[in-house]
């Protein structure tokens, strides 16, 4: 099965971060940063920057990879690599969209309950400033069966 490649952008700076609750789709209920599939000839960079936009009205201006999240699925074979970007700078208006809806939360708020496990692993590292890697195994995409590791690593 080849590997299905996806974004994920996280915009975050004065002691908050911006998540936005899927409406719709893969991890419909769910807080979540923004992102997506990568179009044919798109690169994740490009992917990442489409995705905000479309789904929050947002047009990055400077980021950084952060992450590379592999998620194995149990049931299929299927493969998900996930490219996580911090997002510095950006302009454009904000915007609820039929995907998401968008909501500042104080770092010390963060609704992990609300979240995909996993993101309890990762998200502690990308707000300590450091870069990683993780491999989750799921079973069907909407549930996690194990988290078999994450871990900081000085490049992606």
């Amino acid at each position: 099965m080849p590997k299905i490649v996806t974004t994920l952008s996280m915009i975050h700076g004065q002691n908050r971060v911006l998540l936005a609750m899927k409406k719709r789709g893969h991890g419909v209920g769910k807080w979540n940063g923004y992102g997506g599939k990568l179009n044919e000839n798109e690169t994740v960079e490009q992917a990442m920057v489409r995705e905000l936009l479309e789904e929050s009205g947002l047009l990055a201006h400077k980021f950084e990879k952060r992450g590379i999240i592999t998620f194995d699925d149990q049931n299929n074979g299927d493969i998900i690599e996930m490219h996580i970007f911090r997002v510095f700078e950006f302009g454009g208006n904000l915007v609820e969209t039929e995907e998401m809806s968008p909501k500042w939360f104080e770092l010390n708020k963060i609704p992990y309950e609300e979240m995909w496990e996993s993101d309890r692993k990762w998200l502690p590292m990308y707000f300590d400033n450091k870069k990683f890697i993780g491999n989750v195994k799921v079973n069907g995409w909407d549930t996690i069966d194990r988290i078999e590791k994450f871990e900081i690593v000085d490049n992606i």
